[in-house]
């Protein structure tokens, strides 16, 4: 791909450019039910929410879940969101951002802990694949962090300099991910955390992707 001595961005997935928060919350709800949980509103889904995910259930059972437990709500809560996600789409004004940010020359990839398998070809439906010099989905088991991740994707991307890098999510995993390699982030609150959770990871925190990109900007010259 050559050199890109600009700024890069590393956009998450789910709940920042894929706004899929409401079939997220589905399928929370219906794999909490699996085991006789009360459901979640989205207000407190975002105040609970933390990776890794059985640490989330955690705050929810009052113990860790057994391995047969947390089997059994991993697989529904992904077979709920797989039929559910086809209702979803991007977050608003994502094409037209991702369009100006290759345009100004620089650079940006996806990394997703969502599965690999699963996350190329949803992304290439959506016709902004070309805008990518990679896209990364998770590879082995779920509900892990995405640090080590972080370290291999930005090692596969030529002439990408993680101080030149900004990381944007919608969790505070995205952030600690960023900080793992060297590199900035800014957390965006239309996804899966509150806006007071994301604060206290003590980086820049904005209401929409516009605002994202503009402080990506700023952070990376």
């Amino acid at each position: 791909m050559g050199m890109h001595r600009d700024a890069h961005i590393v956009w998450d997935w789910n709940g920042t450019l894929f706004h899929d928060v409401d079939a997220v919350i589905g399928a929370t709800n219906a794999a909490f039910a699996e085991l006789g949980l009360e459901p979640l509103t989205l207000e407190r889904y975002r105040e609970l929410y933390c990776v890794p995910v059985p640490k989330f259930y955690e705050r929810l059972l009052g113990r860790l879940p057994s391995e047969a437990e947390w089997e059994l709500m991993d697989t529904t809560f992904h077979r709920y969101y797989t039929e559910h996600r086809v209702r979803c789409g991007l977050a608003e004004g994502v094409a037209e951002l991702l369009a100006g940010w290759s345009s100004a020359g620089r650079s940006q990839s996806i990394l997703s802990m969502y599965g690999h398998e699963e996350l190329v070809p949803l992304v290439r439906g959506f016709g902004i694949e070309p805008h990518f010099l990679r896209v990364d989905g998770r590879t082995g088991p779920s509900g892990g962090s995405k640090a080590e991740h972080m370290v291999r994707h930005l090692g596969a991307l030529t002439g990408v300099a993680p101080e030149r890098t900004v990381v944007i999510g919608d969790a505070a995993d995205d952030a600690l991910a960023a900080r793992h390699v060297g590199a900035r982030a800014v957390l965006y609150t239309g996804g899966s955390h509150s806006r007071a959770s994301l604060e206290a990871v003590g980086v820049p925190v904005v209401d929409t992707l516009a605002e994202a990109v503009a402080e990506a900007e700023r952070l990376a010259s």
